[in-house]
């Protein structure tokens, strides 16, 4: 049985953090986020499905990311949510577990934690907190 795909929704960079700005604390948004720079705090995604991060090679997070659209190049300290795309490009690091729903992976990333796929009828937070729950066990 084949499955459709559902494409990538592309979004534009509604902000941008820069390669030498630093942010504490959590970072909220919609649109699209594109990080060169260095966040240490959670970055969440407003209630939004068409919502995408990208994350630089030289761009740090310290912190959980819960964002339906990702693709990482940088490094990332913490937990990432996706759910519905995670795009791990040949220079990105994860130090901690992957939640998606669809995931690519280039030759050369490296996640240090778990892979865990949320499965395709569920999108409920609560299903996805019990996931991240059931990871850490």
């Amino acid at each position: 049985m084949l499955r459709k795909i559902k494409k990538r929704k592309p979004t534009t960079v509604d902000s941008l953090i820069g390669q030498n700005s630093q942010i504490i604390g959590d970072f909220r948004y919609s649109g699209g986020l594109h990080i060169d720079g260095t966040i240490k705090g959670n970055v969440l995604a407003d209630e939004d499905d068409h919502a995408m991060l990208t994350l630089s090679d030289k761009g740090t997070i310290e912190g959980e990311v819960k964002v339906p659209f990702i693709i990482l190049n940088g490094l990332v300290k913490g937990d990432v949510h996706a759910r519905q795309h995670v795009e791990l490009a040949s220079s990105a690091r994860v130090e901690g577990n992957v939640f998606y729903r669809l995931i690519e992976m280039a030759m050369g990333a490296e996640v240090n934690g778990k892979l865990v796929r949320i499965p395709e009828d569920d999108n409920s937070p609560l299903a996805i907190s019990h996931l991240a729950a059931q990871a850490t066990d």
